[in-house]
């Protein structure tokens, strides 16, 4: 593991206006001078941030192969500002946008792990409406998580967590990860509604190397092999893990991680 990583000093972007403004914490690192590849953007999952294992070993692959990594912290996560309850889907695909704007790396290879993996395509939909030129050259999804919300939190919800979201507008539920319990919002949960992709075809237009556990007790792997149907179009790898988890931080995972992402970074696309 390269020093490096974390002795990038983070910046800070407002993103935001008004009482919604919050400062996004980002550390960018910059391709060396003539370094032919596209640019890492690291997107963290839920209640994870940017000095994850994973994260980091990411920026050290970018250092060594001279290109340049995005990495940054959700509202909430982190180094960033802002309220953790107060995030939804729509707020942190906005704050990753807001970050690769700011940045405006040319080609960009996107890694998203678990929640990251929905910002990840919608982050792809968002840039193509927006008609901006950073090519989008590939994707490595971590045990994605699109639609969570609606395809694995909604249809689960016991009697007393509903009766939390209606009357407390949250719920919470013991987290494996950390001591202090996941939080589960209305908002978050209403909004996911209007984030959803896997409602048809999804066009990334690049290359997709998904991975994916078959010990994952979070986003069980049927999630991926029915985001794999919605990705018809695009040229797509799915890794099954047999003995992985939901994690994939084992230096096994990780390297199957990093060899995805210098392939799609390295691989020159019309």
């Amino acid at each position: 593991m390269s020093e490096a990583a974390d002795s990038l000093e983070p910046i800070f972007l407002s993103v935001g206006s008004g009482d919604d403004q919050r400062q996004i914490a980002m550390q960018l690192r910059a391709a060396r001078k003539g370094a032919k590849g596209a640019t890492f953007v690291w997107l963290s999952g839920y209640r994870s941030d940017m000095s994850g294992t994973k994260a980091l070993e990411l920026d050290a692959l970018a250092e060594r192969l001279g290109l340049g990594c995005i990495r940054f912290d959700y509202s909430g996560h982190g180094q960033s500002g802002g309220t953790f309850t107060d995030g939804t889907i729509s707020r942190w695909l906005e704050e990753a946008f807001a970050v690769i704007d700011h940045a405006k790396p040319k080609r960009i290879v996107l890694v998203g792990s678990s929640m990251g993996g929905w910002i990840a395509l919608r982050l792809i939909q968002e840039l193509r409406k927006s008609k901006k030129t950073t090519v989008i050259q590939g994707l490595v999804l971590i045990a994605p998580a699109p639609d969570f919300t609606i395809d694995l939190i909604e249809p689960n919800l016991s009697d007393v967590e509903r009766r939390s979201l209606a009357e407390r507008g949250y719920f919470e539920e013991p987290s494996d990860y950390s001591p202090e319990p996941n939080i589960f919002t209305r908002a978050l949960i209403e909004d996911g509604r209007a984030n959803r992709v896997l409602t048809g075809i999804i066009e990334t237009g690049c290359p997709v190397h998904i991975l994916q556990g078959m010990q994952d007790q979070d986003v069980p792997f049927a999630h991926s092999l029915k985001l794999v149907e919605h990705l018809p179009a695009d040229d797509v790898v799915l890794t099954l893990v047999r003995d992985g988890d939901h994690r994939l931080s084992r230096p096994q995972d990780i390297e199957r991680m990093l060899s995805a992402a210098e392939t799609l970074a390295l691989h020159n696309h019309p």
